[in-house]
Formats: structure tokens, C-alpha cells, sequence
């Protein structure tokens, strides 16, 4: 009594006061200990007893196998069998429990032909086990086989052998067994079991259905069931079905815990409806963590990175996943530098991040392609010992390939491609060699990729060779694997996958092919692709389906100026000058710019980073110091150039921009000069001004640049 009151204490006096003790008392002992975790005294009791039996044994298996001390519970049994003591069902079905937790099929089958040598096998205990440990191991028909043969079933029988259907995902055989339990042996966990398994591969209408026929049986919801459900709407955005099972939450009082909560303001978020799901925090427990993530997260979902930070910044405690989803957050919202320096500060507030936090930092900096502190954030990970995961991995790797070090990138890939056990690293160095580096080495490692079975491939890694194949120029192997993504994969090819094979046709000149493949598209074709189209007729000069890919693009958006620019460039190039000034005339008319490229210059002075980035409408222009470290990290600016020659004090690299850039009524110039202040400090001159006639401006350019010379030897 005092034992399983947790007394230890009083049990212990009560136990050393005795002076004759029968193994009994020493059981009821260990027993106790086992209980409270104090596993030394119980292992220093049990080696006490002066004759162990098979109920000490059992008692001390049953203790190590029930806290996961697996390898501790499997050797008392040794010793147990060591001795000649034979187990009983209890023992067995307790060891067979342990070495479920890391034991493989052949472990499983020995176990089995044990239980039958000792003729324990017959017990139901000992065949459940043995039954979950064969789903464990994911060896289906080893354990129906077992089932189909047990004299004796009960419910968690039953359970095991449809929990192990479920978590295969074979939902079929799940609903098959379900259906032949009977009635009143159908519990919470039968009911609950079935539900998960439509849950898990998204059939939620099944799960739906089959939710009401349990409550209609009487049988009801637990807490976990509606969560998974409630899990299930917000991943398939079913608001309605949301709402309902709400309603289900309050009238069943789960709305009162704090992860019930956290899930239905996830929901909320998830279905685009962030009023609701604030309202959900409002009226429930505030100082709820979980609470305040899902929020967070909410807010970043939707875009609304500003609110986020408020209910960020407003937080009296904060864990990882904050930090995490706030990081995520300004990193997918383009706003890299933010999410780097929130990460540093993450760093000085003494919190440790994590895979999750890491993989959106590397991210962040491949945004900004700093690749010395993408190297700064690679040797973190390594002095804090953190595990490399496939989404990590896979974000070092696309950190270094576009930041332009493909060899470092490779090196990492190298490393882990033997470890990997999703896709996603194989995704990372494919694209990155594809669109950074070597497009037939991309290829050359898909092939090695198609070759080990065990990894499956998805959608992405298809953007990839197909990205490869179009670098390339490789028309028909880009056409094998557009067909083998679903022929032999299965995997429905996105709009992306059509992009690539529109480039890829483009390029070849295959135009005709090109827009019979656009119009034969499942899917409505978007900007991008009838760009892709327009720049390929540009190319090559198809003046016919050029006009038919402008029409379309600006159906979908009339304002698009790129669009009108290669429309107009293609008639300049077939001497079409009527159409050319018709079009410009029309972009004249409806005020249409094109927009503009942007490209990124990283600074690096006297230990300052600074990240500038230049929009321009008419040209982009990058000058750099000799003493200044000027990096270009191009993202879509097309016009980025270094102007080396004016660390020379030399402007004629000016004229030619401002001859190559000039427009015929005006011209809009924009200088940017970097020079060093005192070698501390760098500062930007910007002077824009609008003059009608070229000639005047090539003069007023001249006489800038004397005084800009002289200003700089003065400075010197």
C-alpha cells in the first residue's frame, strides 16, 4: 500500500524493519522503486534477493521495459534464461514490448518462435505483442497472418492490427477490417484509429462520415480525434467543416485547452481568416505560448508581417518557434536583412535556434548571397553541434550554390547524399547546378538519384532537369522526362514543368511546338509562360506567334510593360517601324513602364555590411572604389555593371551607359558614387535631373565629371 501510494519512504522503514523477507516483499519493493524511477536502488535491491524467481525477473523487465530502458529490460532477461528460469506470458509479452522499440523482423520472428517453444504463444498478451511489434517493423502480412491464427482476439487486437493498416496508409484494408470488428468491441480507439487513417491521406469527407457515425453510436470524441480533424480542415482550407467541428468543441467544454485553442486559431489563419483567428486568441487564454505562435504564424501566413512583429515584440516570454516563425516570416517576404538580424539578436538573448530556424537563416543569406556569412552560419552549426537534417542540408546547399560557390555547395552534398533520407538535398544541388553552375552535371546526379529506389522523387526535382535540360539544349531528353514524370512517376506536371518545356522548345526554336504545347496545357497559361514564349519569337524572330503570345499576355495583364517592350523590339528587328511606334506610342498612352530590374551591392567597410539595393526605371548603375569591397549578388537585374574605370577617375564608361540607355525625349540618369570619407564611412551621392535634349546632356555630363575628378583627387 505504501509502495503504490508513492510512499517509498514509509515503505522502506517499514520493509529494513522486517526480519524475514520472502520475495514477495522484495517485489512489492523493487516494484515501488521501479515506479518512482529510482532504477539504482531498484537494481541494487533486486541483486539482493537471495533466490530470484520468475516473478523478480518479471518484475524488474516489466519496470525497464514500461520507462523505455530497452537494452537494460532485454539484458535481466538474459540473465534471467542464463539462470534456467523459464518466463511466463507476462515476461515474454513485456520483453517483446521492449524490443519493439528498436528491434528489427528478424529480432521480431525469434521472439515469435520463442513464444511458441515455451508455448506462451497462445495467450492473448503475448500474440498482441507480438502482432505490434510486426506492424512496427512494417511487415503487414507476417502480422494478419498472426492475426488471422489467434485463437483469441480482443479489442486491442483488433486495434493493433488496424492501427498498423493506418499508419501504412493502406486505407482499404483498414476500412475492411474495421467493418468485420464487432460492434461491441468497436471502442473510442477503433473508431478514433479509423478516422486518423482517412485523415492521413487527406480524405477528409471519409473522416467526416465517419466521425457522425461514432457519434451516432454514442461513442464520444475525445480531445485528440476533433484536433486531428480540426488538423485536417485547416490543411485543406474546409472552412465550413471547421466551423462545425468548433461548434463540436464547445459543446463537448474542449475549447477550455490551451493546445484545443492553439489549433482552432491555426484553422482559422490557415482558411484565410485572421479576424477570427485573433478573435480566437482574445477570448482565450493570452499568456498561452502555443496561443501566441499560432498567431504569429497566422499573421505571417497571410502576409501581414507587420502584425506579426507587434504581437512579437509584445511577447513577455518567447521559445523558439517565435524567433523561428518570425525569422521565416521576413526571409519569404523578401526582407533578408531583417530576418539576418533578428536571427543575431536571437543569438544575443541566449536562445538556441534549431534545424527549423537555421534552414530560413541560410535561406535569408542565399536572398542576399553573403557567402561569408553564410560560411559564419555553416560554422555555428557545427561548434553547437546541431544535427544536420534533409531541410537543413538542403539550405546550406542552396545557400552556396547561389552565392555562387558551386564546388563548397557540392562538398555538403557529398557529405550527406549517403545519409539522406528525403529528396529535398538531392532537390537542392540539382537546381543549384542547373541554374548556377553545370547543367549536365545536374543531370548526371539525377541519374545516380533514379537509381536509388528508396528515395522518392517529387515535383521539384523535376523543375530542376528539366531547368538542366533547357540550359543544356538538350530538347529530347527534356521531352523523356516531362513524359516519365507521370508515366513512370505518377507526378502531374505543374505550370512550372511547362514553363521549362516552354523554354526549353523556345530556345530550340521549336515555336509552333512551343504554342501547341501551351494550348494543350490543363491549366490556363500564365504571365510567365507566354513571356517565355514572346522573348523566345524575339529570338528567333517569329513575328506571327510573337503577336498571338503579346495578345494573350496582355489579356491576362494589360499593363505588362516587358511585354510591349519585346513586342516592340521584335518589330524593330523585322524593320516593322510602324508597329514599333504604334506600340510605344500605346505604352505612352496608357502609362505604361516596364519593371525595373534591381540587383544587390554589398558593401564591406571598416567592418560595415550594408545591402543597397538599386531600383532604376531606365538603367541601373553600379560604380565601386577601389578601397571599397563591391560585390554584385544579380538576382533579375539585367543591367547591373561594375564601373571599375571609375576608381580611375575615368567617366568614359558614363557616356557610353548614358549613349547605350538614352531615350528620345528625355533623359533620366542617376549617379551613384561611393568614395571613402576618413577610410570609416561611405556616403551616397545621388543628383537626378531631367534635361529634353541629348546634347545638352552630354555637356552638362562633362562638366559634372571635371568637378567629380577634382572633388575626388581633394579628397585623396
Amino acid at each position: 500500500m505504501y509502495a503504490k501510494c508513492g510512499f517509498l519512504q514509509d515503505a522502506e522503514r517499514l520493509f529494513s524493519s522486517s526480519p524475514n523477507l520472502d520475495p514477495v516483499s522484495y517485489n512489492i519493493m523493487i516494484s515501488g522503486y521501479i515506479k518512482s524511477g529510482r532504477f539504482h536502488e531498484a537494481r541494487s535491491l533486486f541483486d539482493q534477493i537471495p533466490k530470484k524467481g520468475c516473478v523478480s525477473y518479471t518484475t524488474m523487465v516489466m519496470g525497464f521495459s514500461s520507462k523505455g530502458y530497452w537494452r537494460e529490460a532485454i539484458g535481466t532477461f538474459k540473465e534471467m534464461r542464463y539462470g534456467g528460469i523459464l518466463p511466463n506470458e507476462v515476461t515474454l509479452a513485456s520483453l517483446i514490448s521492449a524490443c519493439s522499440g528498436f528491434g528489427g523482423i528478424s529480432i521480431c520472428r525469434m521472439l515469435h518462435g520463442l513464444a511458441v517453444k515455451v508455448i506462451l504463444d497462445e495467450f492473448v498478451i503475448v500474440s498482441t505483442n507480438l502482432l505490434h511489434m510486426y506492424c512496427v517493423c512494417g511487415s503487414l502480412k507476417d502480422g494478419r497472418d498472426l492475426f488471422n491464427q489467434m485463437l483469441e482476439k480482443n479489442v486491442v487486437s483488433w486495434n493493433v492490427m488496424l492501427n498498423g493498416y493506418a499508419k501504412a496508409g493502406d486505407v482499404e484494408l483498414a476500412r475492411e477490417l474495421f467493418e468485420k470488428i464487432p460492434m461491441k468491441e468497436k471502442d473510442v480507439v477503433s473508431w478514433g484509429t479509423m478516422v486518423d487513417a482517412y485523415v492521413q491521406v487527406d480524405w477528409l469527407s471519409e473522416a467526416l462520415t465517419m466521425f457522425c457515425a461514432m457519434l451516432r453510436e454514442g461513442v464520444e470524441a475525445s480531445d485528440v480525434m476533433i484536433v486531428d480533424l480540426v488538423s485536417a480542415c485547416a490543411r485543406l482550407s474546409a472552412t465550413l467543416e471547421g466551423f462545425q467541428l468548433h461548434g463540436r468543441i464547445v459543446k463537448a467544454g474542449f475549447e477550455c485547452y490551451d493546445f484545443v485553442q492553439a489549433t482552432l486559431i491555426h484553422f482559422y489563419a490557415a482558411c484565410g481568416r485572421v479576424d477570427l483567428a485573433y478573435l480566437q486568441f482574445e477570448v482565450g487564454v493570452k499568456d498561452h505560448l502555443p496561443s501566441r505562435n499560432a498567431v504569429i504564424a497566422g499573421y505571417i501566413r497571410n502576409g501581414m508581417i507587420e502584425q506579426a512583429r507587434r504581437v512579437f515584440d509584445e511577447m513577455a516570454e518567447r521559445d523558439v518557434s517565435s524567433w523561428s516563425s518570425m525569422i521565416a516570416g521576413y526571409a519569404q517576404s523578401e526582407q533578408p536583412n531583417i530576418a539576418l538580424e533578428l536571427f543575431h539578436e536571437m543569438i544575443a538573448c541566449g536562445m538556441q535556434p534549431n534545424q527549423i530556424t537555421l534552414a530560413s537563416v541560410f535561406s535569408a543569406i542565399a536572398s542576399l548571397g553573403m557567402l561569408n556569412e553564410g560560411r559564419w552560419a555553416l560554422e555555428y552549426v557545427q561548434n553547437n553541434c546541431i544535427p544536420l537534417n534533409d531541410n537543413l542540408s538542403a539550405a546550406i546547399i542552396d545557400m552556396y550554390a547561389k552565392c555562387g560557390s558551386i564546388n563548397a555547395a557540392l562538398e555538403v552534398f557529398c557529405q550527406i547524399r549517403e545519409k539522406a533520407s528525403t529528396v529535398s538535398p538531392w532537390n537542392a544541388m540539382i537546381c543549384g547546378l542547373a541554374m548556377h553552375g553545370d547543367a549536365n552535371l545536374s543531370l548526371e546526379i539525377y541519374s545516380y538519384l533514379e537509381r536509388r529506389h528508396h528515395i522518392k522523387q517529387n515535383s521539384i526535382t523535376f523543375i530542376g532537369v528539366l531547368t538542366a535540360c533547357c540550359h543544356a539544349g538538350l530538347v529530347e531528353l527534356g521531352e523523356k522526362y516531362f513524359k516519365r514524370m507521370k508515366n513512370v512517376y505518377n507526378i502531374d506536371p505543374g505550370i512550372k514543368h511547362y514553363g521549362c518545356m516552354v523554354d526549353l522548345l523556345g530556345r530550340a526554336g521549336r515555336l509552333e511546338e512551343a504554342e501547341k504545347m501551351i494550348m494543350s496545357m490543363p491549366m490556363k497559361a500564365d504571365v510567365v509562360i507566354w513571356g517565355t514564349l514572346l522573348a523566345a519569337c524575339r529570338t528567333h524572330g517569329n513575328v506571327d506567334i510573337g503577336e498571338r503570345a503579346a495578345e494573350n499576355l496582355a489579356k491576362l495583364e494589360p499593363c505588362h510593360g516587358g511585354g510591349k517592350v519585346l513586342l516592340s523590339n521584335l518589330y524593330a528587328d523585322a524593320g516593322r517601324w510602324e508597329d514599333v511606334f504604334s506600340v510605344r506610342r500605346a505604352m505612352q498612352n496608357q502609362r505604361v513602364k516596364k519593371s525595373p530590374g534591381y540587383s544587390g551591392v554589398l558593401l564591406v567597410k571598416a567592418g560595415i555590411v550594408d545591402l543597397i539595393k538599386r531600383r532604376t526605371d531606365d538603367m541601373t548603375l553600379a560604380i565601386g572604389d577601389a578601397d571599397v569591397g563591391v560585390g554584385i549578388c544579380g538576382w533579375e537585374g539585367q543591367q547591373a555593371v561594375m564601373a571599375s574605370d571609375f576608381a580611375m577617375g575615368q567617366f568614359r564608361f558614363l557616356k557610353r551607359l548614358l549613349l547605350v540607355h538614352g531615350h528620345w525625349n528625355y533623359q533620366h540618369l542617376g549617379y551613384v558614387v561611393l568614395y571613402n570619407f576618413y577610410r570609416n564611412a561611405v556616403f551616397v551621392l545621388m543628383l537626378f535631373w531631367y534635361v529634353p535634349f541629348l546634347v545638352v546632356n552630354l555637356s552638362l555630363l562633362n562638366f559634372l565629371g571635371a568637378l567629380l575628378k577634382r572633388k575626388g583627387e581633394n579628397t585623396r
